[in-house]
């Protein structure tokens, strides 16, 4: 399963994340990730869902923070990312997407 929240704003932050790393924090050096519950988890969606949604906020000029192996699955499916652009984290793959 996959979380994801909707955090309406002037423009719109799509938080999404695989629902076994919601609560699990990440260090590496400098960088550090932390899957915050608060932040991520407004419902548990399947990945054809997370699919569907990630398209049409794309559509929608949102913004998105997207964390975990599924979740950037399901984003470069929606064609949302190029995977080159996708850094780790403790073998924890991450990206921020602003269009």
């Amino acid at each position: 399963m996959i979380c994801i929240k909707l955090h309406k704003s002037y423009r719109n932050v799509v938080a999404v994340c695989d629902a076994n790393l919601i609560g699990k924090r990440f260090e590496e050096g400098k960088m550090q990730l932390y899957c915050r519950e608060s932040f991520y988890k407004e419902e548990e969606i399947s990945y054809e869902e997370a699919v569907k949604r990630i398209k049409f906020q794309s559509m929608e000029d949102a913004t998105f923070n997207i964390i975990g192996e599924k979740s950037i699955k399901a984003a470069i499916e929606a064609e949302l990312i190029n995977p080159e652009y996708v850094k780790t984290v403790q073998k924890i793959p991450f990206i921020l997407v602003l269009l």
